[in-house]
């Protein structure tokens, strides 16, 4: 261990002793050896010392009057709060029960009365150095703790707008979807895209197209509730889970966003844009459901509509207007009661989709 008299902040032993003769004697030399120093007559005293500011090291006598130095060291090993703090027993008592006695209430080493002052420099040495590398170890592991948890988010979490990504969208989808069945409670796809966005980039380049995204994330994630998840599931395209909610919430919370991306005004530097979102809504319980799969392809569907039948509407999945169009598009030999593929491709990981 390095000298303490040559530390910063050198380290602060708290002696605890009910005679004041001993207290001093102690006091004297650690501070002689370049620590500082507090002290308690009693174990009362010397708890509350530990809790208003922990000391390094604790010299903690075993006889004292009321609460011995057995108990002093089981209540601050016990205490969780408090970080790892070596305690040294000193004692007349030389019988080795009473040495196992105080290693088993939490004392990390022992020394006998009358003090060698060689022995017990050396003694604390060890003991802080022993401090000092599990207070490293500790250190070491919140720094891998929080590294994972970084790395967790990463991995979860869309690089550009902030809201979950796709991997980890569909993860919670199929927890939510389960759960939801599991409870018997309505759930709600939203599937939205924004209209004409290719152009944004091509007009203003793709620093503006960002910047819209971004804008266009924080409109779903203000417009949501903590219990939904919100995320990007490729290119312009977002997807929203909405658990407790029937179809025709979802519609309506589908219309409400709707109407607050047509006012709003998207910004980047000097340039003001203006562009509107289309949106499906899909919804368990319903025929047509029979798994997360369905759920959000029968959004997807109902997104496609919107799109087709003139951008800037919100579509759901069993209206008439849905059916109406599929069934002109599919032609008389199809039913119009399976929700087939999405009409416009997508390449599943790279985030581009065709201009919808």
């Amino acid at each position: 261990m390095t000298d303490p008299r040559t530390d910063a902040d050198p380290a602060c032993i708290l002696i605890v002793d009910d005679h004041e003769d001993n207290v001093e004697l102690l006091r004297a030399r650690l501070e002689s050896w370049g620590y500082r120093t507090d002290t308690a007559t009693n174990g009362r005293e010397a708890l509350n010392r530990v809790e208003a500011s922990p000391p390094e090291l604790i010299l903690l006598d075993v006889m004292m009057p009321e609460m011995d130095g057995f108990e002093v060291a089981r209540r601050i090993k016990a205490n969780d709060q408090l970080p790892f703090i070596p305690i040294i027993m000193q004692t007349a008592l030389d019988a080795t029960e009473n040495k196992v006695e105080g290693l088993d209430a939490g004392a990390d080493d022992y020394i006998t009365k009358p003090i060698d002052f060689a022995e017990l420099k050396a003694r604390m040495n060890s003991m802080l150095r022993i401090k000092r590398l599990q207070e490293e170890l500790q250190e070491r592991e919140r720094e891998l703790i929080e590294a994972n948890e970084r790395l967790r988010h990463m991995s979860q979490t869309d690089g550009l707008t902030g809201i979950d990504n796709r991997r980890h969208l569909e993860e919670r989808l199929v927890e939510m979807f389960e759960h939801s069945k599991r409870l018997s409670e309505p759930f709600s796809c939203v599937m939205c895209d924004l209209d004409r966005f290719k152009s944004v980039n091509d007009t203003y380049g793709h620093q503006a197209g960002d910047a819209v995204l971004k804008q266009f994330a924080a409109i779903l994630t203000d417009a949501a509730r903590e219990i939904d998840r919100v995320g990007r599931y490729g290119g312009e395209e977002f997807m929203l889970l909405l658990p407790g909610t029937v179809l025709d919430a979802g519609v309506t919370f589908a219309e409400r966003v709707r109407k607050q991306v047509e006012a709003h005004t998207f910004t980047f530097e000097q340039t003001s844009i203006r562009r509107t979102a289309s949106f499906g809504v899909s919804a368990w319980p319903h025929p047509r459901i029979t798994d997360c799969d369905s759920l959000m392809r029968a959004a997807d569907d109902a997104l496609y509509v919107a799109k087709e039948t003139g951008r800037n509407r919100v579509v759901r999945f069993d209206s008439d207007e849905f059916n109406e169009h599929r069934a002109a598009e599919d032609g008389p030999e199809q039913s119009t009661d399976e929700v087939r593929p999405a009409a416009a491709p997508r390449i599943a990981d790279s985030g581009i989709r065709w201009e919808r």
